[in-house]
């Protein structure tokens, strides 16, 4: 049997999806009578990952002193680490209205007409101030420039933060778009084991994969002696411009498929939005990489950046931090900048490369190949696999 790595504060996966078909049929009844609140994207991510046993051992949305605290310690009142508030966030000054122990429907806003996905037992319901807000986006995103997208979607999202404990009803649009991607924590924990990997390194991705990336992935699994690489894909909601989970996920598939050696790469997909949290989303990254039994984590430049808010390695850095230290058992492969060398032709990663000047690099990067694709140029083979490049090109052209 193999031996995975122990889950995110607790000794086994607490999943808050119920399993039993009739038990959810009745939940689904009851939700019916209860009253409703249509959440938005971001809680229903947030819903799905509880769901998904992916945010291990949290068991609902955050109150307002928790979700103060995990911001400025990246602890919860029970002093667990955790990076990031997990919350349900409403503009409905009605929620006011709620009260403890009442149990409300919550109404998934990506899917047509509104199912319920989850039902949520009132703790409390609390306005957050200006300064409450203010404190939240500037210690999880660095920043309060609403030109971010994150902190703009978190302030987007209103006033009122409703906590409790959440029982989930389905995985969202996630399962029926993604079929073969979509995942659970503990479904991916049944692949290592059925794979017979103990040391498994996770590739986060938001992006089709170019030349940088492959390679990436095959000196993690080679330096730190893996069993496989996990390449988990982000499924859920990007900023406009980034390419579309299906598209994403048949330019990896058909990567892996021709240039991975076989039996050493499983591709699966989580469903989550996009935070754009640099350092702290990396830490979260973690968290449920844990969670679903990866024992490493690929972390590189500017890993869940946007923009110029970050500087190239503070995701590596935050990680020497003793409250992370002391929490997490995954452990990161730290990424240097990556480049195809003309002397070698191959990716390296820039500080292994001797004997090398600037000039005999050429820099690889998502927001450049999505440049190229958009202008409708060819992309060249030091950039992606010819195969991964015509997938790319054949949606840039459809898009039109």
């Amino acid at each position: 049997m193999t031996n995975l790595i122990m889950p995110h504060g607790s000794n086994e996966l607490n999943t808050l999806y119920i399993e039993d078909e009739m038990a959810r049929s009745s939940m689904l009844s009851a939700a019916a009578e209860m009253r409703s609140i249509e959440i938005t994207s971001a809680a229903a991510a947030n819903a799905v990952m509880m769901g998904a046993g992916y945010f291990n051992p949290l068991t609902g949305f955050m109150n307002k002193e928790e979700a103060l605290k995990v911001s400025t310690e990246m602890l919860t009142l029970n002093n667990l680490f955790w990076p990031v508030p997990i919350v349900n966030i409403t503009k409905d000054a009605n929620s006011l209205d709620y009260t403890h122990g009442e149990e409300i429907a919550l109404k998934d806003p990506n899917v047509e007409g509104n199912p319920v996905i989850a039902i949520q037992r009132i703790e409390n319901v609390e306005k957050l101030s200006d300064d409450d807000i203010d404190t939240i986006v500037t210690n999880v995103f660095g920043t309060n420039d609403e030109n971010h997208p994150g902190v703009k979607n978190f302030k987007d999202q209103g006033r009122y933060i409703i906590s409790g404990s959440i029982e989930v009803l389905n995985y969202s649009y996630f399962p029926n778009d993604f079929p073969e991607t979509f995942a659970t924590a503990p479904g991916i924990r049944e692949m290592l084991t059925k794979a017979g990997w103990s040391k498994t390194v996770a590739f986060q991705t938001r992006n089709p994969m170019h030349r940088a990336h492959e390679e990436l992935c095959k000196m993690a699994y080679e330096r730190l002696d893996a069993d496989g690489v996990l390449i988990h894909m982000l499924l859920g909601k990007l900023k406009e411009g980034d390419i579309p989970g299906d598209v994403r996920d048949s330019a990896i598939r058909k990567m892996v498929e021709l240039y991975f050696p076989e039996n050493t790469a499983i591709i699966s997909g989580f469903g989550f939005d996009m935070m754009y949290a640099g350092p702290r989303e990396a830490l979260l990254h973690a968290v449920f990489r844990q969670n679903a039994g990866c024992t490493h984590l690929i972390v590189g430049r500017d890993h869940a950046g946007v923009g110029d808010y970050y500087e190239p390695f503070d995701a590596q850095d935050i990680f020497d931090k003793d409250v992370v230290r002391d929490s997490l058992k995954i452990e990161i492969f730290k990424a240097d900048h990556t480049a195809y060398s003309k002397k070698l032709n191959k990716v390296v990663m820039m500080r292994d490369a001797e004997d090398h000047t600037k000039d005999d690099f050429v820099l690889l990067s998502g927001t450049k190949v999505r440049e190229m694709l958009a202008a409708g140029q060819d992309l060249p083979p030091e950039f992606a696999r010819k195969e991964v490049a015509q997938i790319l090109m054949t949606y840039y052209q459809q898009k039109g």
